[in-house]
């Protein structure tokens, strides 16, 4: 029998931050690395994906693209 590896945690959280950046970029036609130095600068990976983290992984990949994109484009108004 085969037996089943459990993943920390803190490895799931970081693989769906990977997820989001790359579904953001993947929604808007940019690359991956366009999408994470627009995130890392507003700081919307400690401020808002990871805090959030529970609601978020709930939602389908076009949902999530699109909650990113909208958070994306406020947070980049206010600057």
């Amino acid at each position: 029998m085969e037996q089943l590896r459990k993943i920390p945690k803190n490895q799931v959280i970081m693989s769906f931050v990977a997820t989001s950046i790359e579904t953001t970029a993947r929604y808007l036609g940019v690359s991956y690395s366009d999408v994470f130095h627009r995130m890392e600068r507003l700081g919307m990976i400690d401020d808002y994906i990871l805090p959030n983290y529970e609601p978020l992984h709930s939602e389908s990949r076009d949902v999530l693209a699109q909650r990113m994109v909208e958070c994306l484009n406020n947070w980049e108004a206010k600057l």
